[in-house]
């Protein structure tokens, strides 16, 4: 449907002529079933011309590479044809809508301040919202917008509206926020709208630590819009939600992540995974440190450095946990060069650790147990006290170096 649509937009701006010789010398067409086109006095309406655009626009989320280099055009061409239009056009409201649409859409604010503001049949504040939206105006936008209901609204129109107010609240209200993306994905399910609310909306619920709706937008996202010419954006939405909380440091539900990073290639999973091993140690996760070390030693390949990194992952997680002897043999065994600079003073930090957690108390133990102390207010506590304190004094300086949590 979308290039039949784009096509119908195009035949608008030819000269009526021509027009006329395409259809004569044009070989009889098969029949389909397809909509029956509009009737030749509406073809030009402004509403028909924006329906062309969102056809073309929802192409783009389903991958059509020929529509998202085409559009660009087709929005010039429909602002030539606005500022064409005869005045009393605009007092249509679904022309006055399409406007606002336009805008929404990418179209040129520049040529929406150059028609007839006094003919356009748009609820006002709707109108100079959208305006002010697109022209940067974000504390202006955010008060003429923020009590426009979109369910009360036209789909079509009330869908991008939705869409904008979901990222005009992101910063500031991110429950409110979210509220209007799901009036996005709902009012105008299947189209560029629904995708770009996607994008948005998975990073706020990550945010919010909402991990049952961070599976299901990522799933959604996964099913219909893979495709998508901006789905890099969305993973990378996707791994700013999932590493910048704590979503993805719950041991009970590490199988469920993995099943979510099966659907990205294999060197964006290895990323993902080190970064996840990263920020759960730094948390004191070392379970799920263990299990993200695990999954990216099984994507590394031989003598990389990200080999090494998810070794040393690992091999943390075992010394600080069942398996001292085994962890801290792993840890001595890394090739410390390939390491990421940050990650040295981790790898010292934890060694030193692992090393004073076995280190015995001054004095023969020997005679220690011959002579036990009489009471434990005898008992010398100094050597404990020491490690302790360098412990805490370790541990402090992990929490400065947990303040960049990039891979």
């Amino acid at each position: 449907m979308i290039r039949p649509l784009f096509c119908a937009v195009l035949l608008t701006s030819l000269p009526l002529t021509a027009t006329r010789v395409w259809a004569e010398t044009a070989p009889a067409p098969t029949p389909a079933p397809v909509a029956a086109p509009a009737p030749a006095s509406t073809a030009n309406e402004p509403y028909e011309l924006v329906r062309g655009l969102q056809a073309v626009q929802d192409g783009i989320a389903s991958g059509d590479t020929a529509a998202h280099g085409s559009h660009i055009a087709l929005i010039r061409q429909i602002g030539e044809k606005f500022l064409a239009a005869d005045a009393s056009t605009w007092n249509n409201a679904q022309n006055g809508q399409a406007v606002v649409i336009y805008l929404l859409s990418g179209g040129a604010p520049q040529v929406v301040r150059k028609l007839p503001r006094d003919k356009i049949n748009v609820d006002g504040r709707l109108f100079d919202g959208a305006l002010a939206y697109v022209e940067g105006r974000q504390d202006e936008a955010r008060e003429l917008l923020r009590d426009v209901k979109p369910r009360t609204l036209p789909s079509g129109l009330g869908g991008q509206v939705a869409l904008v107010q979901g990222a005009l609240f992101a910063r500031n209200e991110a429950s409110f926020a979210i509220e209007r993306l799901d009036d996005a994905r709902l009012l105008l399910p299947g189209t560029l709208v629904e995708e770009a609310a996607l994008r948005r909306e998975i990073l706020l619920v990550g945010q919010a630590e909402e991990f049952d709706k961070f599976e299901f937008l990522t799933l959604a996202y996964i099913r219909h819009y893979r495709n998508s010419i901006y789905a890099g954006d969305f993973w990378q939405r996707f791994s700013s939600g999932l590493t910048q909380s704590s979503l993805a440091l719950d041991e009970k539900r590490f199988a469920r992540i993995v099943n979510l990073l099966e659907q990205i290639d294999r060197a964006s999973r290895l990323k993902l995974y080190l970064v996840i091993a990263r920020t759960a140690m730094v948390s004191g996760r070392m379970a799920v440190t263990r299990l993200a070390g695990e999954r990216a030693l099984t994507l590394s390949a031989d003598a990389s450095a990200e080999r090494e990194r998810a070794h040393f992952f690992r091999g943390v997680s075992r010394v600080l946990t069942d398996e001292y002897d085994g962890g801290l043999a792993e840890l001595k065994a890394l090739d410390r060069s390939k390491l990421l600079e940050r990650d040295v003073p981790l790898l010292n930090a934890t060694v030193q650790l692992a090393l004073d957690v076995r280190k015995p108390f001054a004095g023969d133990p020997a005679a220690a147990a011959e002579k036990p102390p009489v009471t434990p207010a005898r008992v010398d506590l100094a050597s404990s006290t020491a490690t302790l304190a360098r412990a805490q004094k370790q541990l402090g300086e992990l929490e400065l170096l947990t303040r960049d949590r990039r891979p």
